[in-house]
Formats: structure tokens, C-alpha cells, sequence
């Protein structure tokens, strides 16, 4: 079994988890924030990061980062951001797919401004960028902003804590 089968299925998993949170998203919520200064991106600026990942890591030995002045394409309706990370997940799942051993061995690295900030193998990268913490935490970011408005999550996202009552338990 090469490292492509080894990936996809967790990809796919992943990228199914993340696609059901997107779905909850209401179009009247896109631009809502919990508070103008909150660090949480409005919701329709929090899903294009899913919509670009996988493909360039596996098609470019650097990506650089874009400068936080450029504008990113807005999604005005949950049709469109579910359209955007469809597209991201084809082309990045054709990547991982036809990737080979070699190529996820190959360094790759992150830079902006002419600074490289790290440079590790693309398997590393996918791993540590891509399967795991980016969609889940964007993922889980978006449960919270959900959970927030009232609109029910996902079960893959968990159920939120419930507070104990002062009576109910001890300090």
C-alpha cells in the first residue's frame, strides 16, 4: 500500500466531517461575529481557508502567504461555500491520489514577505496542515459560532458542556 492509500480515507473523512458543520450555516449568519473586536472570523471569511487546501502543497514546492490586505473571494450564500470547498476537496483529493511516494517525501515550505517559516516533507505538511488540526479547528470554530446563534451542530462536532448548577456539585 503506497502513502496516497494510506491518506485518503482519513482525508475524506475529514473533509465529510467538516462539509456537514457547513452545511448548518445559515445565509442570514455569514457576516455575524460574536463581538467587532473578537478574534473569530466572520463565517463566510472562516470556510475559504477549507476551500484552498491540500491541492498546492502537492503542486508547488513553496507557498507563500497571502498578505492580509488582499481580498479573498466573499461567499455570499452557503451555496457558494459549500460549491468552494467541493471544489478544493476534488482537486486536492486528485492530488493526494495521484501523488507518489517520492512526491510526499519531497520538502515543501511556507514563506511570505522572503521569509521561509518552516520546510518539511509534504506528507508532514498534509498531516499537520491539511487532515487534522486545519479543518477541524475551522470546523470547530464554526460549531461554536453556530452553538452561539442556536442552530444545532453536528454530532461529529460533540455535544457542548453542560455547567453544573451550585447545587448540583461541589466547588
Amino acid at each position: 500500500m503506497n502513502i496516497a492509500e494510506t491518506l485518503l480515507p482519513e482525508f475524506d473523512h475529514e473533509m465529510a466531517n467538516t462539509r456537514i458543520v457547513l452545511e448548518r450555516v445559515p445565509d442570514d449568519k455569514l457576516t455575524w461575529k460574536p463581538h467587532p473586536r473578537a478574534g473569530i472570523w466572520r463565517i463566510w471569511r472562516a470556510t475559504w481557508p477549507l476551500s484552498q487546501a491540500g491541492a498546492p502543497i502537492l503542486s508547488t514546492p513553496t507557498r507563500w502567504i497571502i498578505p492580509a490586505t488582499s481580498r479573498r473571494p466573499r461567499r455570499k450564500s452557503r451555496a457558494q461555500i459549500l460549491a468552494a470547498f467541493d471544489k478544493g476537496v476534488v482537486s486536492a483529493r486528485a492530488a493526494l491520489a495521484g501523488a507518489t511516494d517520492e512526491k510526499f517525501m519531497q520538502n515543501w515550505s511556507l514563506s511570505a514577505n522572503g521569509q521561509t517559516f518552516f520546510t518539511m516533507p509534504r506528507i508532514a505538511v498534509l498531516r499537520s496542515f491539511v487532515m487534522k488540526p486545519r479543518p477541524s479547528i475551522i470546523a470547530r470554530q464554526l460549531a461554536c459560532i453556530l452553538r452561539l446563534n442556536d442552530i444545532p451542530v453536528p454530532p461529529s462536532m460533540g455535544r457542548p458542556r453542560r455547567r453544573l448548577n451550585v447545587d448540583e456539585g461541589s466547588m
